[in-house]
């Protein structure tokens, strides 16, 4: 499944924001403890690749989309969910849109306040619609 891979790839981006980390050994460590498979590995290093590569256009999206709140004032943890999510909806063509929402914020309401779940889910709506990715995609 997706969802052990994007949760991965939300910890390694997560622990990206406090330290820079280019390292595929510390990936590899991150997917070993969630026990992925080789196919859930590839996804989780697509996304990572996607953040990696459109970091700053996606940040700049972030910070359009979120209303009142620079990326710099938002929680680590939603700043990682959505620039993952984001990822996944405006670079994998195979993903609809609100399968990306729905799962980074059942990742928020694992890992931050109920107010983010609220929040997240409203921010990556509005980049979907900014993007133009629909559920028939």
């Amino acid at each position: 499944m997706r969802s052990k891979a994007r949760e991965c790839a939300f910890k390694v981006i997560f622990a990206s924001l406090f330290q820079e980390n280019d390292d595929a050994e510390f990936n590899r460590g991150v997917y070993k403890a969630f026990g992925l498979n080789e196919e859930e590995a590839v996804y989780a290093d697509l996304l990572l690749d996607c953040v990696k590569e459109h970091r700053g256009e996606l940040t700049e999206a972030l910070n359009r989309c979120s209303i009142g709140f620079s990326d710099k004032r938002m929680f680590p943890v939603d700043k990682s969910l959505m620039l993952m999510a984001m990822a996944e909806i405006a670079y994998v063509d195979d993903v609809p849109g609100v399968v990306s929402i729905d799962e980074a914020v059942g990742l928020a309401r694992k890992y931050s306040t109920e107010k983010s779940v609220g929040y997240v889910n409203g921010v990556l709506g509005a980049f979907m619609t900014e993007v133009g990715k629909n559920e028939s995609h």
